[in-house]
């Protein structure tokens, strides 16, 4: 069985004289983040985007936006477990508390070595 289709078809070219004659000429957006009555505000705001006509071809200009060559390696998830007032105290240190702790965990490896 057949399956109706579910968009709508494209407007004509009547259609699309009409509604751009119905357009107003300037538009009121205080949420947008540039003036979309300024075209070079408009040109600048998206001169980085990634426009895509298919999903193949998407995905083929997201593979190529990789990570570059970084100052540090990578940091690697891990899971690790901490009594609860433990993981409480170094949460209350603040933002960065993760860091400090790699830190910390560096500095006694370079005191206690290993064998």
């Amino acid at each position: 069985m057949k399956h109706d289709a579910t968009s709508k078809p494209f407007p004509d070219a009547e259609q699309r004289a009409a509604a751009l004659a119905a357009a107003p000429e300037g538009v009121s957006d205080p949420e947008c983040p540039y003036d979309p009555n300024d075209a070079d505000a408009v040109q600048t705001f998206w001169k980085d985007a990634l426009v895509s006509e298919s999903l193949p071809e998407l995905r083929e200009k997201l593979a190529a936006r990789r990570r570059g060559p970084q100052k540090r390696p990578t940091k690697v998830p891990t899971t690790i477990r901490f009594d609860p007032d433990v993981l409480d105290g170094l949460r209350a240190t603040g933002n960065g508390w993760q860091t400090r702790v790699n830190e910390a965990m560096r500095e006694w490896l370079r005191t206690h070595p290993l064998a």
